[in-house]
């Protein structure tokens, strides 16, 4: 779910957090449904009363996602309950470690399946090899694994946020 919020001159805020202040508005995190929310004036019949749509709204959803998403696991990354590369993180799948793994998006389809072996660990890709690569300081990486837990379920909800803003299959398991 997406939340917004009516900000200062009557704009519409995405609310990434959920947590400012104000009556919420709420919708499903999915591209089709925010484009109708908007041509159908969903936003302010739900706020009863006239609000300023910024005209790029969609594509502000989908930056501050991407962003959060980013800032996650950065934040996995310095608190020690992430690693990257293949066998470091096949490491962690192997011992019951993982709690999620992040693949890149771009990587081969057929290694990211080899990666994973019928684990039942959760699945996501995001992001390019490069966009992961340097959150690890590395070139590239393809293979991230999470230490299980709330942060862990905390980058599963935002990338499966991110999925349906974006309007690909970015969760998977």
């Amino acid at each position: 779910m997406l939340r917004f919020v009516v900000g200062p001159g009557a704009e519409i805020v995405f609310d990434v957090l959920a947590t400012l202040p104000g009556r919420g508005l709420w919708l499903s995190a999915d591209e089709k449904v925010v484009e109708q929310a908007i041509k159908r004036g969903a936003f302010a019949r739900a706020a009863k009363t006239s609000v300023k749509l910024p005209p790029d709204l969609c594509s502000r959803i989908e930056t501050t996602l991407r962003s959060r998403l980013t800032e996650l696991l950065g934040l996995a990354r310095r608190s020690g309950n992430a690693i990257s590369g293949f066998e470091k993180a096949r490491e962690w799948l192997v011992s019951g470690k993982a709690g999620l793994i992040v693949q890149a998006a771009d990587g081969s389809p057929e290694e990211r399946a080899r990666f994973v072996g019928g684990s039942t660990i959760p699945v996501v890709t995001a992001s390019s090899a490069a966009a992961l690569g340097k959150l690890f300081g590395r070139d590239h990486t393809v293979h991230v694994a999470i230490a299980g837990g709330k942060l862990a379920r905390m980058i599963e909800i935002e990338a499966a946020r991110l999925a349906g803003v974006a309007g690909s299959a970015t969760s998977g398991q």
